[in-house]
């Protein structure tokens, strides 16, 4: 089926049809929806070709992914790529991987949208005043930036969750159970949001007279292995933490690991709690003790991200708008008193 033929069987115009199909916010969503229900049951696909004539839109998002020795590309970035992928699919849209070295993505950035590949961008892992999001900011292309930029003299869009207020939460809850001293096995402080959850934990333990020793403080690349290597690392200290907090359920796998391997027990030596970004293959309630997690989907967050570049392409979604989720505290059976 053509685009003229389902303009026939709906009784409307091809410019209408075509205009409901490309998301153009001066069609009614009733027509919207009516024009979308159709070209779906009948198997109707756009020709990209003609709809970038008729439209001047690629249908195609943009993602600049740095590569080289030094990058990992981890599942926290894979669960989110699936949930943006899920919604472009179906919405028919395209996501496009431009590689880029790492210490030069702003050539990258420059050439996609002097070519016009894409319609849109989304800016993911941001540092403090990071240069993408001001370069990308004076392009002219609609973007979403997936965490915040501190430090910007600018607005700009984003989507990110609590993370100070999440490891605020989980750091009072110890605070609560007795215990004085706290680890963070945090990702790369670089990046903002790990200085938010340094940040949180820092403020919940200062509220109680308490402090974040420096000593109980690792940054690392969140994989098993640097997880059981910081874990390692904090219990054969002097003083050591009796819990920890850890910024990823991946870590947390080397987290379990090291702390039996020291003959130790969870909960009744260390309790601990993981951030945990809801894959679907490694679930907190399966570790061998159930673990307590500050809980929100990255593949969500992947899926609301692609949602908001389909509304900044087509005119529905204008302006700054930062958007925060709020984070779950799911109590299990990880934390307990502080030991004796």
């Amino acid at each position: 089926m053509n685009l003229r033929q389902l303009a026939q069987m709906l009784a409307l115009s091809q410019t209408t049809v075509s205009r409901a199909l490309n998301g153009y916010p001066e069609v009614n969503e009733e027509t919207r929806r009516r024009v979308m229900d159709a070209a779906k049951r009948h198997g109707y696909r756009p020709n990209p070709s003609a709809r970038r004539l008729a439209t001047g839109k690629s249908g195609m998002i943009g993602y600049v992914l740095p590569t080289g020795a030094a990058v990992d590309i981890d599942p926290h970035f894979v669960e989110f790529l699936s949930g943006l992928g899920d919604y472009a699919r179906s919405h028919d849209l395209d996501l496009v991987l431009s590689p880029a070295d790492v210490d030069d993505q702003e050539t990258t950035y420059r050439r996609i949208v002097a070519n016009r590949q894409v319609d849109a961008v989304y800016i993911s892992s941001p540092r403090p005043a990071d240069r993408r999001v001001a370069l990308v900011n004076t392009l002219g292309i609609p973007f979403i930036v997936h965490g915040r930029s501190e430090g910007s003299d600018f607005e700009y869009p984003y989507l990110d969750i609590d993370n100070e207020g999440a490891f605020q939460e989980a750091a009072r809850l110890l605070v609560q159970l007795g215990h004085r001293r706290l680890a963070l096995i945090n990702g790369d402080d670089r990046e903002t949001f790990a200085i938010h959850r340094e940040l949180g934990m820092r403020q919940a333990l200062a509220a109680s007279g308490l402090r974040l020793e420096d000593r109980h403080v690792c940054s690392v690349v969140m994989t098993e292995e640097n997880g059981y290597r910081a874990t390692r690392r904090l219990l054969e200290q002097d003083g050591a933490p009796t819990a920890i907090a850890c910024s990823s359920l991946i870590m947390a796998l080397g987290v379990v690991r090291a702390v039996r391997d020291l003959g130790l027990g969870i909960p009744g030596d260390v309790s601990l709690i993981a951030h945990d970004d809801v894959f679907p293959w490694l679930k907190p309630e399966n570790f061998s003790v159930p673990l307590s997690t500050t809980r929100s989907s990255i593949r969500l967050a992947g899926a609301r991200v692609a949602e908001r570049l389909a509304a900044r392409i087509s005119g529905l979604e204008e302006g700054a708008r930062g958007e925060v989720w709020p984070v779950d505290l799911v109590v299990r059976g990880s934390v307990a008193g502080a030991p004796a």
